[in-house]
């Protein structure tokens, strides 16, 4: 059963709009400003301490800004590489820092953050080959591929799919395992769950067609780097894949999961009754995130002392 926390929580997420004085909920057109809604978030991201037990290292990888965020106490020569979501067209090191410190602290990981391209400057694949090289760069600097997890959020999560796919097409070594957290795997977004749950989930109505068609850039939408579904799953590493039953991704969700598996990856997909879009990253503030925040840290720790987990 839904908590009564997160029922008034998520109802004021739903109903964001009225603290800007509108009477309407934002609907995402092409009148839609990019550097508006960049500048937003940037804002009230930058206003956000980290916790006191997080040290943070500002790096350039390859013209690339990063930024490392480390927890006391880390995982002797582990890693997790955080690949921060926002639509394609949004987020950085700024806007993921402390969500990043969330994963970081949960799983006593050194994380890493970064600020790959972002459309519709710079569309697909622009984003992906970003990931590719700071992946590469860890590779190229002490990192084993065995001691990196690699997870992340919304677009984030779809890059993080789209990753591995892009990793095993190269012939480069796969990291220990992945998570996925909201990911949009059919970026023709015509799942059905886009219809029943558009008046259920927060993303701005029109946000998944016109931020996605911004990074699409009139490629392919079926090709497996921008689609994951359509990939071959085939020697990819264990994934955890969370999602909420109210989110407009939960088919696309259930979809690469059931694909994955048939294709013999390990995978735990974990839906979530009533939840939003990219849920976990609310936690602290009522128990569900709490929970779903908590079993994807110890996902990430446990692929380097392995258990099993359950599906629910």
């Amino acid at each position: 059963m839904q908590t009564i926390s997160s029922k008034i929580i998520i109802g004021l997420v739903k109903n964001r709009h009225l603290f800007k004085g509108k009477l309407k909920p934002e609907v995402v057109d092409e009148d839609f400003s990019v550097d508006k809604f960049r500048a937003d978030i940037d804002a009230v991201s930058a206003r956000i301490k980290l916790p006191k037990n997080i040290t943070t290292e500002k790096i350039i990888i390859n013209q690339i800004q990063a930024e490392w965020i480390i927890p006391a106490n880390p995982m002797e020569g582990k890693m997790l590489l955080y690949i921060h979501g926002g639509g394609f067209i949004s987020g950085s090191c700024l806007t993921h820092r402390m969500h990043v410190a969330k994963f970081a602290n949960g799983s006593q990981l050194r994380s890493l953050v970064f600020d790959y391209r972002l459309a519709p400057e710079h569309p697909f694949p622009a984003g992906l080959e970003d990931c590719i090289e700071v992946y590469s760069w860890l590779l190229q600097h002490g990192y084993q591929p065995q001691d990196i997890v690699v997870g992340g959020e919304s677009a984030g999560a779809t890059l993080t799919l789209s990753l591995l796919l892009a990793l095993k097409e190269r012939g480069i070594s796969l990291p220990k395992a992945a998570f996925s957290i909201s990911p949009v795997t059919d970026l023709r977004c015509l799942a059905d769950s886009f219809v029943y749950n558009a008046p259920n989930d927060v993303a701005p109505m029109g946000s998944w067609t016109v931020w996605t068609n911004m990074y699409m850039a009139g490629n392919d939408p079926t090709d497996p780097l921008l689609s994951p579904l359509f990939g071959n799953f085939t020697g990819l590493p264990p994934l955890f894949i969370c999602v909420g039953t109210h989110e407009i991704h939960l088919n696309d969700c259930e979809n690469v999961a059931r694909v994955a598996e048939s294709q013999g990856v390990e995978v735990t997909l974990r839906r979530w009754d009533r939840m939003i879009h990219a849920f976990p990253l609310l936690s602290p503030m009522f128990p569900e995130a709490k929970q779903a925040m908590r079993e994807i840290c110890e996902f990430a720790k446990q692929a380097f002392t392995p258990v099993s987990f359950r599906k629910s």
